[in-house]
């Protein structure tokens, strides 16, 4: 039975571990494509301001149309962060966010790519074995011809994830390595960086 450190944040057998996620590394986490129903349903739901649910208003004030809640374009990002890195990382809860900005106004059909990007990693001082990791996830609208065109969001956060247990050490490594190291495993394209101090995590 896998141990509840050692799973993916999906309940799922972890691949990437705390020592993955190094500064400097860069995550695609795919293109999505927003649904007008599910766009205006959301509002509706949760903010239902009128720009966000009466086309006909919306349409006659400077918007020119509806655009999507704030809160549902990061939502969007959120639900891409758990299907292309925390499902296969062994991730805990997070201690929260420091940023979160809608750069330019996000509409029904528009297609955005996501991407997640390592800023800084060390063990965690509130959690033991676990380390934090702080993180900037960006949205950029892409145009017809899939290039980006414009950043619509950007958010600043960390998160908790579970050092290598160790069972889990890679082949060919020796049971004294120092479980609270960053460097890269199982990461692609890492970079360098230093992370800022961070209390209370």
């Amino acid at each position: 039975m896998t141990a509840p450190d050692a799973r993916s944040g999906t309940g799922q057998p972890a691949e990437l571990f705390f020592e993955d996620l190094v500064p400097g590394l860069t995550v695609d986490l795919g293109v999505v494509t927003v649904d007008g129903d599910e766009m205006v349903a959301f509002a509706r739901r949760f903010d239902p301001q009128w720009y966000h649910v009466d086309p006909d208003l919306a349409g006659a004030s400077r918007h020119g149309g509806l655009i999507a809640s704030g809160f549902y374009t990061v939502s969007l990002f959120m639900r891409a962060y758990v299907d292309h890195l925390l499902s296969r990382a062994a991730a805990d809860a997070s201690p929260g966010l420091e940023e979160l900005r809608w750069l330019a106004p996000v509409r029904a059909g528009d297609r955005l790519s996501v991407r997640v990007d390592v800023m800084g990693a060390r063990p965690s001082t509130a959690r033991p074995g676990l380390g934090t990791v702080s993180l900037t996830g960006t949205m950029l609208r892409l145009g017809p011809d899939d290039r980006p065109e414009q950043e619509v969001l950007r958010t600043r956060f960390r998160g908790w994830f579970a050092v290598r247990p160790a069972e889990a050490e890679p082949a060919g490594a020796s049971p004294d390595d120092d479980q609270t190291d960053a460097s890269p495993t199982n990461a692609c394209q890492p970079g360098s960086g230093t992370p800022a101090p961070e209390p209370h995590d």
